[in-house]
């Protein structure tokens, strides 16, 4: 149901998961952990995913926070639950509030989690191609910083995502990244397509914590495109499914 990265495991008073697809309730194109309130899933079986994902980080379902996506570049500070029905249009998540878990949905975009172990504040960032290139993960960081952490401490992992050999892109595509910086061309290998290329989201988010001076990072290394385990937007449309199933990947600091 779960997997974990050694690096946050070995922080005292903080549980986190990256959550795969399986032990939800959720039937077919949606089996079975789907915890996607923007998805066409029945909403009973949404609410019962996400009440079972609460239970793994120990917190009450109120208390499991997700946020409403937009690929952008901005963060917001948690300091009390919010309703599916409010939640913040935003792309990450920072919070020192215990008993809060706050999670980032994801099918093949970077889920990352961050922790300053020594300020006790944790940030989950929702990090796209889009997210990553305009400064989300910095925003984020920020906004851990704001609430007293500093990012020579943090220890960051990036989770399960789209690898660069599942992820073609088009020459446009490419021209974004290389338009911002050229030396982002070193994310990009030929693809074997015309005009097309294979990007390393990954490779690219790990680029930017480390240009930004973050203390430690990890990564868990799985393709959400290859791996059966993890649901993937890209995998559903080369199978012309109508939707797909996200994942909430989750971090939270226990009460004391």
């Amino acid at each position: 149901m779960t997997l974990a990265s050694s690096l946050l495991s070995a922080v005292s008073g903080l549980r986190h998961a990256f959550f795969t697809r399986e032990g939800g309730v959720s039937q077919g194109i949606y089996a079975s952990l789907n915890a996607g309130i923007g998805s066409q899933d029945d909403p009973a079986h949404v609410a019962e995913n996400r009440r079972r994902m609460a239970e793994v980080m120990g917190v009450a379902p109120a208390n499991f926070l997700s946020l409403y996506q937009v690929h952008s570049p901005d963060a917001v500070i948690a300091d009390r639950p919010w309703d599916a029905a409010s939640r913040p249009r935003a792309d990450a998540i920072v919070t020192k509030m215990p008993g809060l878990a706050i999670g980032v949905t994801a099918a093949d975009c970077g889920p990352v989690l961050f922790v300053d172990p020594r300020a006790r504040v944790i940030g989950a960032a929702h990090a796209g191609w889009k997210g990553a290139l305009t400064g989300v993960l910095e925003k984020t960081v920020d906004a851990i910083e704001t609430l007293g952490g500093r990012r020579s401490d943090i220890a960051v992992v990036i989770g399960p995502l789209i690898r660069q050999r599942s992820y073609e892109v088009g020459a446009e595509f490419v021209a974004r990244f290389t338009d911002a910086d050229r030396d982002y061309a070193r994310f990009f290998v030929p693809s074997e397509r015309d005009r097309h290329a294979m990007f390393d989201l990954g490779g690219f988010i790990r680029m930017r914590l480390e240009r930004i001076g973050v203390g430690t990072i990890d990564d868990i290394g799985i393709d959400t495109y290859a791996d059966e385990r993890f649901f993937s937007y890209r995998r559903s449309v080369h199978r012309n499914e109508p939707d797909f199933g996200r994942h909430v990947h989750a971090i939270v600091l226990e009460a004391e």
